[in-house]
């Protein structure tokens, strides 16, 4: 099965009650991954959402990614981490992490796709595909062709993420990326379950 199919990024502006009910809802409507981010900088509460989080997953076979956090993801003993280009190197990352959980990196730009090719992760966030209200400093919009380029050139599997829902979504899969990340798509949706129902019918 490929893990990285229909990647959740959860939105931390949803407080915690809400947060579990939609991923308890992404889970069961079929979710492949859930990486819980927070960018408050409480350690402390992201570890409690993350642990929330991890109750919810147990047993369900979906990975549990922490973004940018390697502590977070040590204290939780996540499935893995995922970094930005800020965030800590991955080869320091990696030697923290262990060889064995999931290292992925979010790549903005041509350069970063080649550097990328050297480093000890195992997937690339592919960022942004489209500008979105969830991340104000996008430096690049890689737009579908730039995704096509990206998955023929990358060795690595691709996660396209960015502005991304059920409008443009055929376009993006057909590019033949390895998954999709989406945040309002399943977080701000009525029901967070049958919109991952309706997500994974389209993605096929």
């Amino acid at each position: 099965m490929n893990p990285y199919r229909l990647y959740l990024v959860t939105d931390d502006q949803q407080d915690l009650e809400t947060l579990k009910a939609v991923v308890t809802g992404a889970v069961a409507g079929g979710v492949t991954m859930v990486q819980v981010r927070e960018k408050h900088g409480d350690v402390r509460a992201f570890i409690e959402r993350a642990f929330a989080i991890k109750v919810i997953l147990q047993g369900t076979g979906v990975p549990l990614i922490i973004n940018d956090r390697v502590d977070v993801a040590l204290a939780v003993d996540a499935d893995g981490v995922h970094l930005g280009q800020s965030d800590m190197p991955a080869d320091t990352a990696r030697r923290l992490i262990g060889k064995d959980k999931l290292l992925g990196l979010s790549i903005e730009n041509e350069q970063q796709l080649i550097d990328a090719e050297s480093l000890p992760i195992d997937y690339v966030g592919l960022s942004a595909i489209f500008a979105t209200p969830t991340k104000s400093n996008t430096k690049k919009e890689w737009g579908i062709e730039g995704l096509r380029n990206a998955v023929a050139k990358c060795s690595f599997p691709i996660v396209a993420i960015g502005g991304i829902n059920a409008s443009n979504l055929d376009a993006i899969i057909g590019t033949n990326v390895d998954g999709v990340a989406l945040v309002s798509a399943i977080c701000h949706a009525p029901s967070p379950k049958q919109a991952t129902i309706d997500l994974l019918k389209k993605i096929g």
